[in-house]
């Protein structure tokens, strides 16, 4: 039975896709298939599945290495392969999927890739003799693998636009920070905000993408798109977080979603961006008061979690700087060290803007 369940294992095209990457021992040897001239059938996982769709070929049951796919991919038929890719099952093995599957696919290794992985539930990988074209089928959706130096030139266009993008956007952020320590947040200044972090985020995400496809390839690549865009994300959700009515984690999980729809399909506005935080009567010009999330987790002295904490017992980050101005002893008791020093930050980033 455990055996059963490992092999059911649903696969994901993410999964799928770093398998492929450069540097795995599969990718070198579909890199060989190609340099071969060669055609190929590669079933990946739910083994039973796979050879109930089938008949003949060789049961081998040996070691998975390059090499060896390499040469039995020279024989007619699909090589089988166990899920955690450690042995080759079987090879010249002839699949037979049901015909009356649906696929748009036209050539018959394509076909037949297709209808198998709408059968069972393995990664199907098909390589096109005549083409030289490498295509992944996953759940009867296919995704073709582009040549390295096609991959690498879209990473680093996107990665110029990821750092273009946080400059613009560090600016802005700075530029808020001043407007919320000053009380005077307009609801078109967090819409210029959420707009620019949502470029940043689909740019970082088409960027991820691209580094699963280059695996090993993109360590470097990765190392930047980390740097740029590393904190980006928790500042994203601390900033609807001190602005929409809700001020939890779910609802600010599903504001952020609502966001990133509007933002693919349309471009954000005032009117959108207002009635999603829970103020549909905002105009563009009217003044948003800010909880303080934001600002208060950068300053060091703040402890994760202590921020939610302080802001329970002043209410916005106005009624904290009010308060602690003259006692900023008060904050001993909600566990904050060196409350002094988290007074004399806020004032310093006031004064700093």
């Amino acid at each position: 039975m455990a055996k059963a369940s490992e092999e059911a294992h649903e696969f994901t095209m993410e999964e799928a896709i770093q398998m492929t990457a450069p540097g795995t021992s599969l990718r070198h040897a579909l890199d060989m298939i190609i340099a071969g001239h060669l055609g190929a059938l590669i079933c990946v996982g739910d083994t039973d599945n796979v050879l109930a769709a089938g008949n003949d070929g060789f049961p081998l049951n040996i070691s998975f290495t390059a090499n060896r796919l390499f040469e039995l991919a020279k024989m007619d038929g699909a090589v089988v392969i166990d899920k955690d890719l450690t042995q080759i099952l079987r090879a010249n093995f002839h699949l037979n999927p049901d015909p009356s599957l649906p696929t748009s696919e036209t050539g018959m290794r394509h076909r037949t890739a297709a209808r198998m992985s709408l059968r069972t539930k393995a990664i199907v990988i098909s390589v096109s003799e005549r083409r030289q074209v490498v295509n992944v089928y996953l759940n009867g959706k296919s995704h073709e693998l582009r040549p390295v130096a096609e991959v690498m030139a879209q990473a680093g266009q996107l990665l110029g636009t990821l750092q273009t993008t946080r400059q613009m956007l560090d600016r802005s952020l700075l530029r808020l920070t001043s407007l919320e320590l000053d009380n005077y947040v307009t609801l078109d200044d967090i819409t210029n905000v959420f707009a620019q972090l949502e470029i940043l985020m689909v740019a970082n995400e088409d960027l991820k993408g691209c580094l699963a496809e280059l695996g090993s390839d993109g360590d470097t690549l990765e190392m930047q798109r980390a740097q740029i865009a590393g904190d980006m994300d928790d500042a994203y959700t601390l900033m609807i977080r001190d602005y929409a009515r809700d001020s939890s984690d779910a609802a600010a999980r599903e504001i952020r979603a609502k966001l990133h729809e509007q933002a693919i399909s349309e471009r954000l506005t005032t009117v959108f961006v207002g009635e999603t935080l829970g103020y549909p009567d905002r105009r563009f010009d009217s003044v948003m008061v800010p909880l303080g999330l934001r600002t208060l987790s950068r300053v060091s002295v703040v402890r994760e979690g202590m921020a939610d904490k302080i802001l329970d017992e002043y209410g916005t980050l106005q009624d904290l700087l009010d308060a602690i101005a003259d006692h900023p002893e008060r904050l001993d008791d909600l566990g904050v060290r060196n409350p002094t020093i988290l007074a004399d930050s806020l004032e310093r980033m006031r004064d700093n803007q």
